[in-house]
């Protein structure tokens, strides 16, 4: 068969014959349709993710750890948990009968592939994690990528009061506006400025940050919460700390923390066994019912090469079809 081999971390993945995967008697057989090609797939392949071994624990393999795909009777599941060195972005796989799931009625695998994982990236914390209620003010930092465009119709839906957002992105940002975004932050401006943005809003109040971004960006907007003068705080920030695009680290001054009100959280936060079924429900809900959209750009498997050295996705979800 087909697929996208990676001969070794930090190597580009080639489209090359790999050997078709056999399964076993608690295995299913998948054509595989659709995967998203996503910033994790990246970091696991570099070996920077802490569970790139746990994917990619021998050589050459197949990158990829979910898609879309038919059985045999022609059902459209969702799969997952390949076993080494079988990965998603290939012609075939195997895997355990349980870690298939149906695709609602009328949902193609393109939109399976691509739609609910970075939705659910933003529904776990703010319906389960810091319990977003009716009428809060959400920031959404970094909301012109493909999960920030889907936090900002996320947080509508579950009854965000009025939504903040940071991006730079042009086309990007109108975009956001049509989703019900009150207030942009360009992220396009000197450093003062941006506090001074940061601050004015922080002033006004804010009660969820979801943050897409880190680094630097994130530091300013940790500065705009620090007093200028003794005081207490005065409302509970919870920050959802989700990406990194902006950077892996911070420097977290004490007093940021001391009277800003602000509590920092794992992108984690509100995931349970129980919510990921809850969640997972709820998207497939809103899929159907065209309550969610998506900028989604089909790459044939053959293809895989060019896909994976762009970094122009400008807020497009890449799938790449087989």
């Amino acid at each position: 068969m087909k697929a996208a081999v990676l001969h070794d971390f930090g190597e580009m993945p080639r489209y090359e014959d790999f050997p078709d995967p056999i399964p076993n008697e608690n295995d299913v057989l998948i054509n595989v349709k659709a995967v998203a090609l996503e910033n994790v797939d990246k970091m696991i392949a570099l070996g920077t993710h802490f569970a790139s071994r746990q994917f990619l624990s021998t050589f050459p393999a197949v990158v990829g750890f979910d898609g879309v795909g038919t059985l045999p009777d022609g059902r459209i599941v969702g799969f997952g948990g390949m076993r080494a060195p079988y990965g998603a972005m290939a012609e075939k796989v195997a895997v355990p009968k349980g870690n298939t799931v149906p695709i609602p009625e009328g949902v193609n695998a393109v939109t399976a592939a691509a739609m609910p994982g970075p939705t659910l990236t933003s529904l776990f914390p703010l319906k389960w994690g810091v319990k977003l209620q009716q009428g809060e003010t959400v920031l959404i930092n970094g909301a012109t990528g493909v999960a920030g465009k889907l936090a900002v119709q996320v947080a509508k839906h579950l009854g965000a009061g009025k939504i903040i957002a940071t991006g730079r992105n042009e086309e990007s940002i109108k975009q956001i506006k049509s989703y019900g975004v009150d207030t942009i932050i360009n992220l396009k401006q000197p450093d003062e400025c941006l506090v001074e943005e940061f601050r004015k809003e922080v002033e006004n109040g804010i009660d969820i940050i979801l943050d897409f971004l880190w680094g630097h960006v994130t530091e300013l907007l940790v500065h705009a919460f620090v007093p200028k003068e003794l005081s207490f705080a005065k409302r509970r920030v919870r920050l959802v700390q989700i990406g990194e695009k902006a950077g892996s680290t911070i420097s977290l001054p004490a007093e940021a923390l001391r009277t800003t009100g602000l509590e920092i959280y794992g992108a984690s936060v509100g995931l349970t066994p129980q919510t990921l079924q809850e969640g997972t429900t709820q998207v497939w809900n809103w899929i159907q019912n065209g309550k969610l959209h998506m900028d989604i750009e089909e790459v044939p498997l053959q293809n895989i090469e060019a896909a994976w050295k762009r970094e122009d996705f400008q807020g497009k979800r890449i799938v790449i079809v087989i």
